[in-house]
């Protein structure tokens, strides 16, 4: 075991979050923690369940004189995001993470962490191997692929589950209690093109756009950090109109919840122009630090020659598809009026790539207002249609309404003042937790969402913060001694 790991309290999480860091998890390759989580289970001699779509629910009896409490349902996903450095040598299907304390937090080695939600999952299995813990009848839900489609959420059957309240262990700050979520839409606009020769007398470059800081989609759009799609086809725009560079190939981004951190372009431009194509990366770079340096003090925009392309883009193409990126919506598109410093929609221009004849723009649309996020939807298929683009949505699920009346949340809100002084703040968050999902499974569900203090979720940059990492287990504990009764 990681000496690091092993030296933190509470043990009973840290060496279940210790398991999960070894077990390959990244979305859509899950055989192996789902196998895990079913000898565990059956280890313990608890009922175990593995559903069609691959959710793995655990079911452990109350305790002693808890018998008459609600049946409490814990949740969390067994996928992580599986983003790194473009200099880390991983791979996420057959490596286990490598984590070590930094301070007052435990990170990675240049990969995501997978806290998100291997924190989640890790509290939800001490407690169902605990023999002191005291709680009403438990049953564990931890659901399949969350991280992109949220398939287990969309799967669950409903005659499966028997409990009455829901805690989602997967929101990612201390002291917080959320109530509410975004919903969200996948879109992808698609581009046909054709090859076209490589101009004579030209030079071959790769452009580079990397050092952003990325992170979720939802929770740090608000942030203002740079996209390195919008960065890469801003210059593209310019560069396309001032050198004459055509395109041959472009890799930007990788998945569609995480704000993309690099891009890279193959391009050639004429051999008389590169000279002053070298000058204008080296100006355009100064000038996006400039605009960026308070969020993005790593930032760099280079370029550098690279062998000569077979073909390159057809020139209609490359232009439709230059100026529907550089016009595309990105960001926060409005601010909640009921909430205060919530987002209420959003999109994330995630993914651009070529290959194979067509060129895909990947975005992920957020909103908790459904009319809302049917606008922006609209609104991003005017840009791709007027450029020629075939635009398609789908993967949309729901958001979770708040309700203010909600008996766990009085509960929980009393638990945390009396064992620590203050009661926790309300919120909603702009991101796909699966309570909205699973709230339109099971209806009558009383839900919550809290969870430990995560920072840089979805990047490289993910760590969690090892204090609170026990107080969430502290106040999860008290939370099922003093579940209402049936």
């Amino acid at each position: 075991m990681s000496k690091d790991i092993n030296s933190l309290n509470p043990r009973e999480i840290w060496k279940h979050f210790y398991s999960l860091t070894q077990i390959p998890r990244p979305s859509k390759h899950e055989d192996a923690i789902q196998d895990f989580m079913m000898k565990f289970g059956q280890d313990l001699g608890l009922e175990t369940i593995k559903d069609e779509v691959g959710n793995i629910i655990i079911k452990k009896p109350a305790t002693p004189g808890m018998e008459d409490r609600k049946g409490v349902i814990l949740q969390g996903h067994l996928d992580m995001v599986p983003q790194k450095n473009s200099d880390k040598v991983h791979d996420f299907k057959t490596d286990p993470i490598e984590t070590y304390v930094d301070g007052d937090w435990l990170t990675a080695d240049g990969t995501t962490l997978g806290a998100d939600n291997g924190m989640g999952v890790a509290a939800a299995m001490a407690v169902l191997e605990s023999k002191d813990m005291v709680h009403g009848p438990i049953e564990a839900l931890m659901t399949a692929d969350e991280e992109t489609g949220m398939t287990g959420a969309f799967g669950l059957q409903n005659n499966v589950l028997d409990g009455h309240i829901l805690l989602n262990l997967d929101s990612e700050d201390e002291g917080e209690l959320y109530i509410g979520c975004a919903g969200g839409i996948d879109g992808t606009a698609t581009f046909e093109y054709k090859e076209a020769h490589v101009p004579e007398a030209s030079a071959a470059y790769k452009l580079i756009a990397k050092g952003l800081k990325g992170g979720h989609s939802g929770m740090d759009i608000i942030l203002g950090r740079g996209n390195s799609n919008k960065i890469m086809f801003r210059f593209l725009k310019q560069a396309a109109q001032e050198y004459g560079v055509r395109i041959s190939k472009i890799i930007g981004g990788s998945l569609r919840n995480a704000i993309p951190r690099e891009a890279f372009v193959t391009l050639v431009v004429p051999a008389d122009k590169a000279g002053d194509f070298e000058n204008a990366v080296e100006f355009f770079e100064g000038t996006v630090q400039n605009e960026l340096s308070t969020v993005e003090p790593d930032f760099t925009f280079s370029c550098k020659e690279t062998t000569m392309p077979d073909s390159v883009i057809d020139e209609k193409t490359q232009n439709a598809v230059i100026n529907a990126v550089y016009a595309c919506p990105n960001g926060v598109m409005r601010m909640s009026n009921d909430m205060e410093g919530l987002t209420e929609t959003s999109t994330n221009l995630a993914i651009v790539k070529s290959g194979n004849f067509k060129i895909e723009v990947q975005s992920l649309l957020r909103s908790s207002v459904e009319s809302a996020k049917k606008d922006l939807a609209e609104m991003m298929d005017s840009v791709f249609t007027l450029a020629g683009a075939e635009m398609t949505f789908d993967g949309a699920y729901p958001g979770w309404k708040p309700n203010p009346n909600s008996e766990i949340l009085e509960t929980m809100k009393k638990v945390y003042n009396d064992k620590y002084g203050r009661v926790p703040e309300i919120k909603a968050i702009h991101a796909g937790l699966e309570c909205g999902l699973l709230g339109a499974v099971y209806p009558k569900w009383d839900m919550i969402s809290f969870g430990p203090t995560i920072r840089n979720p979805h990047s490289p940059d993910e760590k969690v913060n090892i204090e609170t990492v026990g107080k969430f287990w502290d106040y999860l504990v008290e939370t099922l001694k003093n579940i209402p009764k049936k």
